[in-house]
């Protein structure tokens, strides 16, 4: 399935051992410990400010994210994030997000118009719940939607959007008189507009929005017909969590493999820095790490292929997963020294990429209580 992706993506060649600077000896060696988890999807290295123009180069991977995609369907996921958490973001949001609320709340008209054309990428979606004062908690949420007759008048913001000035259709969650209801909003519709958020030191290569909801008049049929509630937006939300439990693992490995290949070039005091013990060390802590993490997605991906996983273990997943996938690159852009800040090497890149992974689907935090409220019986999410 993997050689099929990445002959359908076009945008990076297949090449063993081709990655961030590991090459020949070494990736054989990173393999041995590792194992070879990889089939390359996008290019290392560089700054990644793709901005919009990933709609051509990922347009048949966009829809490998989707509902019931379990250990198989996560691979290119990985392999997407060890080039850059940016573009997973960008498949995660399309598939995991948008074409998944359309899939499992919408009518067959909306599933007919929407879901063919965001398959092959000839549409792009965005998902829009978080706003500037509800992150963590969108049961707070200011949009409304109100009847007017047949129709529907929306008005709100949402932030932090990812694809929001490049979707075609936006899934927006918005308060209403019988509760939270979705609705499918072509981005053209009068009132609704998309502002990107500039100045980022993080997911470069992703489009991230704000979007602005200005008396947006929808006909009925927009609404997500099949789903009232938070239950809505969270299910889609754990659809996106279960890929991050993979994705975090591709940018960790990639950060590790450049610091080993660059630790047995780099020489201090008349041998290479990968020769010194506490080095070794390093390398031997965050393979334990990446190993572990590799096998806990693995039994969530069986658990969901299985059709039996609960969003609680999703959440110790992410949880788990991107804290150690952060820590790893963290350590690796230490083994790089004054490198290590720099983008000739794709570490730093990772490490500010992750800090976002560690926070959206879901702060640190948020994931802690609800393991913590899944041991015990007990919530603390307020107070």
């Amino acid at each position: 399935m993997g050689q099929q992706i990445v002959a359908e993506v076009g945008v990076g060649d297949v090449g063993q051992g081709h990655r961030s600077g590991v090459h020949g000896a070494t990736a054989q060696r990173c393999d041995a410990v590792l194992g070879d988890h990889e089939v390359e999807l996008v290019p290392r290295g560089g700054d990644h400010r793709a901005g919009g123009q990933l709609r051509g180069d990922a347009a048949d991977a966009l829809a490998r994210d989707r509902r019931g995609g379990g250990q198989a369907e996560q691979g290119p996921v990985l392999e997407l994030e060890a080039g850059d958490s940016g573009i997973r973001s960008l498949v995660s949001v399309q598939g995991s997000l948008a074409m998944y609320a359309i899939h499992e709340f919408g009518s067959e008209e909306q599933k007919q118009e929407w879901l063919p054309r965001m398959a092959t990428g000839e549409a792009i979606g965005c998902f829009g719940l978080t706003e500037p004062d509800f992150g963590s908690n969108p049961s707070g949420m200011r949009t409304s939607a109100k009847r007017d007759g047949d129709d529907w008048i929306l008005d709100g913001t949402k932030m932090w959007i990812t694809n929001g000035t490049v979707a075609d259709v936006a899934v927006v969650w918005a308060r209403t008189d019988e509760g939270i209801r979705g609705f499918v909003v072509p981005t053209s519709t009068p009132g609704f507009s998309a502002r990107e958020i500039h100045k980022k030191l993080s997911l470069r290569a992703s489009v991230t929005a704000e979007l602005v909801l200005e008396g947006v008049r929808l006909p009925a049929e927009a609404v997500l017909p099949h789903v009232t509630g938070l239950r809505g937006p969270l299910s889609c939300l754990n659809e996106a969590r279960f890929g991050i439990v993979f994705g975090t693992l591709g940018a960790a490995r990639d950060s590790l493999e450049t610091a080993i290949a660059y630790a047995i070039d780099r020489e201090q005091f008349d041998k290479p820095i990968a020769a010194f013990q506490l080095t070794q060390k390093k390398f031997a802590d965050m393979t334990l790490e990446l190993d572990k993490g590799f096998l806990l997605a693995l039994h969530l991906g069986r658990l969901k292929d299985a059709h039996t996983i609960r969003p609680e273990q999703i959440s110790v997943g992410k949880l788990n997963n991107a804290r150690e996938a952060l820590a790893i690159a963290r350590e690796c852009r230490s083994i790089l020294g004054a490198n290590g800040i720099t983008l000739e090497y794709p570490v730093i890149r990772h490490m500010n990429n992750l800090e976002s992974v560690y926070s959206y689907e879901g702060t640190n935090e948020m994931h802690t209580l609800v393991v913590g409220e899944a041991l015990t019986g007990l919530s603390a999410y307020r107070g």
